[in-house]
């Protein structure tokens, strides 16, 4: 195992030289690089709004990208951020001393009320201009309003709940009618549902929030400047339009849940998280006296929703008394308190100030903090000035907080991006793991990270823990890319080999028996893992080994058949003599090599079932190729044995129609060996034609000759067409198979007549039988008495042939008679052939002076021509060029010779000086070759007419335009 690991360092030397070179100028461990190009932007990033105010902010509110800010005394600017550039102004139409207490903005941006610090309550809607006053509120002061997301739309608000600074909590509803605005009141109504209060009395409602949970329950939440009350009910499915007024009824009786601190500095404030558009929030913080309770909330619980409630303390440098926070702010991860004078970020996860913003005196005194809950920014304003606040990337840091709380799950949530971050949670989750004795655990988060192997690997074997170990070595094995094969080849073989020492142990203990069984399943599906697939086979050879160190025939079984390497597998149950389980394998994989290597073995004792497995593998076995085996196994079993060889060589010849002269031939000498009755019916339905018979002929008759089957002799040599040797050996066996093979000769009557005589000798001279011998004259018309006579001995009297001499002397009487009809036949038909040729001698045809070359169609007179019996009449110069180029090359030749030949003869002699006879026997003998030559070439030029005969016939398939001049013509048509 160590030398196994010192391989692995050895492969890992590069990247560790690498990783620790990163260390040494200060990389993390991990082996990433936490390096930044750029100063980080801060989570809280400050803006200041390029505006001045003509006149003191008094307050400002914003929701769902619309800002609504009070200005001076009369004057409310309205601002969609979408587009900042049309604010919109609109008056208050107030005459009198009245100022802006508060304003409140809904969820949609588009309900506006404007509380007056003289009670009353001034009410704005976004599509329109004109403010109006809600009439049944006057003599309010309003603290909160707790707008309805549910119900709420851009032209009624739905019922929504009103705090006062008495205490009092007001359901009302507003609405808009789009027809005629303001043509009635839009307060629909006002009333009161419930009081507040604390020890000392009714207390001021400070805020208002509305929430609805699951299975149609409602909760609201309401707080004074000590106490948070908690009022929770269900309303009826289709009578939320109704209100709230049930919800609170359940309550008149006792007081609601609450919680309560000692401390109050006037006044509390309760912000939300809501992580998306339109959900419910997760999770707030209520800014009071004593400091800030934060916790999340939970939907699901019966009478209360705060859920991990922590409270965090005002710091020393808060005075409540001096600079008491204004405002809060809550985000996912943070709540931000305003003072006076700055703005301080605190972490939910660890109670830290994480972030402090000092703002200068010349902006004047820090007024509200709000937030736009759709798009989470955060706005603060003074009288002279207004900021915005940026939140970017707030969960950067959150994964370290979490994981120092040991919180690795949140940790690893919040840096799934950002592998650098993961790998160190990793890290600290395997250690804080492997410390709690919990090692499998350990083992899979190590494996993730980026740390040395080796320490790994030593630490987890220093502590005895091989699973964990192994878990490690195989979650690592599985990271590994395909690209290392040596780290993965190393990893791969020493969990093979820990594997296998692990089952060792198990298996010796009786009850460890379960635990071995899963041990074992793991194993294999290691083992036949697509992924170490290639490596395994790769490395097949090493694992055969391990496998065999340990004696695990077993698995080594499973793992060839993985592998596919079924030769081995055959081979061990062979060895173990499991001859059914080895021809299963076989069977099973259906290879043909793996036959072909182990039928030797397994025919000599599964003789039958072997025969089957060939028969059912089809043509995909080379019969050739079992043919050793079947040798090897006849020569050495029975005839009841070899039975099955012979079953197999019949499949492969009458099933598998084999062709291979090896198969017939082994086929004939099992039939020649143990069925003799088999080989003669063989030999027949084989045939007789030497061409389509598929074994050796020669051996055959060597074969049958050897184990004296003379009739499948004679039936080979009449085969080979060995006719004589037939009629000798079937003498010697049966007289009629002889006379059999007498009469197969047809196209030699010699020979037949030879062979009938050798039959006719053997039968009067070895059998001495004188009617057989007259039979053999009647049976071949071949024979005469005169060819028989020689064979008798001279004491035989003539009374045996007396008939038989009569019948020839009439055969020869009768040939006589027919020879003389025959020649009086020819007599007659040599006188008709003299008398035609003297009639086609005197045959001539007239020719009309009009008639024309059938040919050039010019008057046939004006030049020498010829006339067929047919009529057609041609000139000899049109029908020479008209016959010359279908004639074959030698006549071309020869007709070019004869003309030279008769232009030869047609020229003047040029000797003046020749005796006059002698000029006169020239002329006789040059026209006399003259009538010769033209007669030949009239045998050749006018041997039959152009159009009627056998030329016209034979160019009917020659193209009209000849191939070699077709472009020449085709471009002449263009």
């Amino acid at each position: 195992m160590a030398s196994i690991l010192d391989e692995y360092e050895d492969s890992l030397y590069r990247s560790a030289s690498v990783q620790q070179s990163r260390a040494s100028v200060g990389i993390p461990h991990s082996g990433y690089v936490n390096a930044r190009l750029e100063k980080e932007t801060p989570i809280f990033n400050k803006q200041r709004i390029d505006f001045t105010p003509p006149e003191k902010i008094n307050s400002l509110v914003v929701s769902s990208n619309q800002l609504c800010m009070s200005l001076g005394k009369d004057t409310l600017l309205r601002i969609d951020l979408g587009k900042p550039d049309e604010p919109n102004q609109v008056e208050l139409g107030r005459k009198d001393e009245a100022k802006v207490y508060k304003m409140f903005l809904d969820h949609t941006g588009s309900h506006l009320l404007i509380a007056l610090n003289t009670s009353e309550c001034l009410y704005l809607n976004r599509s329109v201009q004109k403010v109006r006053a809600l009439s049944r509120w006057k003599g309010h002061l309003i603290e909160s309003v707790g707008w309805n997301k549910f119900l709420g739309t851009e032209t009624n608000t739905g019922p929504i709940l009103v705090g006062t600074a008495q205490g009092q909590i007001y359901e009302a509803e507003i609405s808009v009618s789009e027809g005629s605005l303001f043509s009635t009141n839009p307060d629909q109504y006002f009333r009161l549902v419930y009081t507040l209060e604390e020890e000392s009395g009714s207390a001021p409602v400070c805020c208002l929030e509305i929430e609805r949970g699951i299975e149609g329950k409602f909760f609201i939440i309401a707080t004074t400047r000590k106490r948070l009350f908690q009022f929770v009910g269900k309303v009826p499915e289709g009578t939320e339009q109704q209100g709230f007024g049930s919800i609170f009824a359940m309550h008149a009786d006792h007081l609601p849940s609450f919680r309560e601190f000692p401390a109050s500095f006037g006044f509390s404030e309760i912000a939300f998280y809501t992580p998306k558009l339109r959900s419910n929030p997760r999770s707030f913080a209520w800014m009071m006296g004593n400091g800030v309770l934060y916790g999340t909330l939970d939907y699901s619980r019966p009478d209360s929703i705060l859920s991990d409630e922590r409270v965090w303390v005002y710091p020393s440098d808060i005075d409540v008394t001096v600079n008491k926070p204004i405002s809060i702010v809550l985000t996912q991860f943070h709540f931000l308190l305003l003072l006076p004078d700055r703005v301080m970020a605190v972490c939910t996860l660890n109670e830290q100030v994480v972030f402090q913003d000092l703002f200068l005196e010349k902006f004047g005194t820090l007024t509200r903090m709000i937030k736009d809950p759709m798009v989470q920014q955060i706005w603060i304003h003074t009288e002279k000035v207004v900021f915005r606040y940026h939140v970017q990337r707030e969960s950067r840091d959150v994964w370290k907080m979490y994981m120092n709380m040991n919180k690795f799950d949140l940790a690893k949530e919040y840096c799934k991006d950002r592998p650098e971050c993961l790998d160190i949670v990793l890290a600290k989750e395997a250690e804080h793991c492997f410390q709690n004795k919990r090692y499998l655990d350990s083992a899979k988060c190590y494996a993730l990270t980026q740390n040395y192997f080796e320490e790994i690997a030593l630490k987890f074997i220093e502590a005895k823990q091989e699973e964990a170990l192994m878990e490690f070595l195989i979650k690592k094995l599985n990271n590994l890319k395909h690209s290392e094969k040596t780290q993965t080849t190393l990893l791969t073989t020493w969990l093979t080999e820990l594997y296998l020492n692990w089952l060792g142990i198990l298996e010796g203990d009786p009850s460890q028996r379960n635990l071995y069984l899963d041990t074992r399943e793991k194993f294999r599906t290691f083992l036949s893992s697509p992924k170490n697939k290639d490596c395994l086979f790769n490395n097949r050879a090493s694992i055969y080994e391990l496998l065999a160190s340990h004696g695990d025939t077993e698995h080594m079984v499973y793992f060839a058949v993985i592998m596919q390497d079924y030769e081995r597998v055959v081979a061990h149950h062979c060895q173990h003599d499991e001859y059914d389980e080895a021809l299963n394998v076989l069977s099973r994989h259906r290879d043909e090599k793996l036959f072909y290597k182990f039928s030797p073995v397994l025919i000599q004792h599964i003789p039958k079932k072997v025969v089957d497995a060939w028969i059912s593998m089809g043509s995909r076995l080379d019969a050739r190729n079992l043919i050793p085996a079947l040798v090897n196994y006849s020569q050495s079993a029975s005839t009841q044995q070899i039975n099955e060889a012979i079953r197999y060589m019949e499949f492969c010849v009458y099933q598998l129609e084999e062709t291979q002269q090896a198969i017939h031939n082994y086929l004939l000498s099992l039939y020649a060996l143990c069925r003799p009755d088999s080989l003669l019916s063989y030999l027949e339905q084989a045939g007789t034609n030497p061409n389509r018979i598929h074994y050796d002929l020669k051996y055959a008759l060597r074969l049958c000759a050897e184990h004296g089957h003379h009739h499948a002799c004679v039936h080979i040599y009449k085969v080979m067409e060995l006719y004589e040797e037939a009629v000798d050996l079937a003498l010697q066996v049966d007289v009629d198979l002889a006379k059999s093979c007498a009469d197969l000769p047809e196209d030699d009557e010699e020979l037949r007549k030879k062979l009938w005589l050798k039959i006719a000798r053997h039968v009067v001279q070895e059998e001495k039988d004188v009617k057989k011998a007259m039979a053999c004259l009647s049976s071949c018309a071949l024979l005469k008495i005169e060819d028989v006579l020689p064979f008798f001995p001279d004491f035989v009297t003539i009374d045996h042939f007396k008939e038989a001499i009569c019948n020839s002397l009439e055969d020869y009487n009768k040939h006589i008679e027919e020879l003389k009809r025959e020649m009086e036949e020819a007599t007659q038909s040599a006188k008709r052939i003299r008398e035609d040729i003297q009639e086609m001698r005197n045959k001539y045809g007239s020719v009309e002076p009009q008639e024309k070359c059938a040919a050039c169609d010019f008057p046939l007179l004006n030049r020498p021509f010829y006339l067929f019996l047919c009529g057609h009449m041609f000139h000899y110069d049109c029908l020479l060029q008209a016959v010359f180029p279908n004639l074959p090359a030698y006549k071309q030749a020869k007709l070019e010779d004869l003309q030279k030949k008769l232009a030869a003869t047609s020229q003047p002699s040029k000797g003046h000086h020749r005796p006059k006879d002698a000029d006169t026997a020239s002329l006789g003998k040059g026209q006399q070759s003259r009538e010769q030559i033209k007669a030949d070439i009239d045998d050749i030029v006018a041997a039959e007419c152009v159009y009627c005969g056998e030329l016209m016939i034979r160019s009917i398939d020659k193209p009209f335009i000849d191939p070699q001049k077709y472009e020449e013509e085709m471009q002449s048509w263009l």
